[in-house]
């Protein structure tokens, strides 16, 4: 029987499970939004990663057929879609109950029933449309997280109702949404592998019927893997479910484990498996890319800036933990402040043709700052391009404090997948250190907290920071004390 370990980072924002072999070899990850109750939060993260774990284990038992198959690689990636809906409407059904709860127990009763009515109206249309991208457009792949998932839609149906509604709905519909989401979060929800994922293969029979008549459609691209799948579906089905059955019941064994993160101390693990999420994000990014000897994490309440040696240990690092300023929260709020998504934020401020100048990254300050230049007509991609720049900036400090970039630089965290960032993080590092940094990033970057701590768990090692490279201190004095 194999060993696996797993590393668990209890961020401020989100909760990241990695789970490794002897090899260092990812089998499993999960990841879930961190809201109040960090126990729960871990827990929905690491049943996540086993879940991940056994797709990783059936492609691994059939890697030789899936070589000569395509349609059988095309049908288990179908299939994973498949199952993270099946797990997104188990979650979505238990928020429309609590919503109706909330509706019920908060609105006077002459406003209830159009406030009910609505809610159904919105769920009727908005999970259909959930599904539709789960197994034709690769939601799960685009985006993890399940209240970000509904509320986009749910945003969109109620913006549309209170346009063409008598009734103006906006605000009971937002306020029932806030009341409602938090608890669902935080709920452990029975979901069983076996019956999942046979759920799951149920949705695909349904998607592959058909396709016979549906190829004909005009503008329809011919696709060889599932022309493949439409005419053979049942045998593949058949195959596939013989191996998935010997999975689901195969024990993972944890042998040891690791967390970190900045609700480590809040983890049911003992104090001899806690580590430092400084010295599990560098492990986490000499797995990642060995070479690497400089460190750039922004994560959702700090920075940190971190000097690796060739074993991956910790040499010196420099971190602004005493406010989130230019970090995940921050943007965050900016985002809830122009009423868009976080995806949206990035990609709109790389559209940026002239930063506007920010002078303070504080989250309150900013949040003047930006309703001020909007007043003024900036183009808002040019305010966004300037925030993201002035947070890059904030970034570069610190890690000229902590030794300066060195080649291979690293970036990690969950700003990691911020284009703007990446944009103005280029930039600032070709025009202060030369273009021949190479710098990485990685897929996995908002999972090398975790990645670190599942090695440490392996290596079963205990080290120390550098404890005369420590640094805590703001990045720039003058903002010490800035509220969040």
């Amino acid at each position: 029987m194999s060993n696996y370990y797993l590393g668990i980072d209890l961020g401020s924002t989100t909760s990241k499970a990695v789970i490794i072999n002897q090899d260092d070899e990812i089998i499993g990850r999960g990841i879930t939004n961190t809201r109040a109750n960090y126990e729960v939060a871990a827990e929905i993260a690491r049943i996540a990663a086993i879940f991940n774990a056994r797709f990783s284990l059936l492609k691994r038992a059939m890697h030789s057929e899936l070589v000569s198959n395509p349609e059988l690689q095309r049908y288990i990636a179908d299939l994973e879609e498949a199952f993270q809906y099946v797990e997104f409407r188990i979650r979505a059904d238990r928020l429309y109950r609590q919503m109706v709860t909330t509706a019920s127990a908060y609105f006077p009763l002459d406003r209830q029933p159009a406030v009910l009515a609505a809610l159904g109206k919105i769920f009727e249309v908005a999970i259909p449309e959930i599904k539709h991208q789960y197994l034709h457009e690769k939601l799960g792949a685009k985006n993890q997280f399940f209240r970000d998932i509904f509320f986009e839609q749910y945003n969109q149906r109620v913006t549309a109702l209170d346009q063409t509604s008598a009734t103006k709905l906006f605000e009971p519909l937002m306020t029932t949404f806030d009341k409602s989401i938090t608890p669902v979060e935080n709920e452990m929800l029975p979901m069983d592998f076996t019956a999942l994922v046979h759920e799951a293969m149920d949705i695909l029979q349904e998607k592959y019927a058909g396709f016979s008549e549906r190829k004909l459609r005009p503008g329809f691209a011919f696709d060889e893997e599932l022309q493949l799948l439409a005419g053979n579906v049942r045998e593949v089905s058949e195959t596939i479910k013989k191996h998935i059955d010997r999975i689901a019941q195969q024990d993972i064994a944890i042998a040891n484990m690791v967390g970190t993160g900045y609700g480590r101390a809040l983890l049911p693990f003992p104090q001899e498996c806690i580590r430092s999420e400084i010295l599990c994000h560098a492990f986490g990014a000499h797995i990642a890319f060995p070479n690497t000897r400089t460190v750039l994490d922004i994560g959702g309440q700090d920075t940190k800036a971190i000097q690796v040696d060739e074993e991956g240990f910790v040499t010196s690092f420099q971190m602004n933990d005493r406010c989130a300023a230019g970090c995940g929260r921050y943007l965050g709020y900016i985002a809830d402040e122009l009423g868009i998504t976080l995806s949206e934020l990035g990609e709109s401020a790389t559209h940026a043709e002239c930063d506007a100048q920010i002078n303070s990254t504080c989250t309150v300050f900013a949040g003047a700052e930006l309703r001020e230049l909007q007043n003024l007509g900036v183009r808002r991609e040019d305010i966004l391009g300037g925030l993201h720049k002035a947070i890059v900036s904030r970034a570069m400090s610190l890690i000229a404090r902590s030794g300066g970039v060195r080649n291979e630089f690293t970036f990690t965290g969950g700003v990691a997948r911020n284009p703007a960032v990446l944009k103005y993080l280029r930039g600032f590092i070709r025009e202060n250190y030369g273009e021949d940094i190479t710098m990485n990033i990685h897929t996995d970057s908002i999972f090398m907290g975790a990645l670190g701590g599942a090695r440490f768990a392996r290596l079963g090692v205990n080290v120390e920071l550098p404890k005369s490279k420590r640094s805590s201190t703001p990045i720039m004095p003058e903002l010490e004390g800035e509220l969040l």
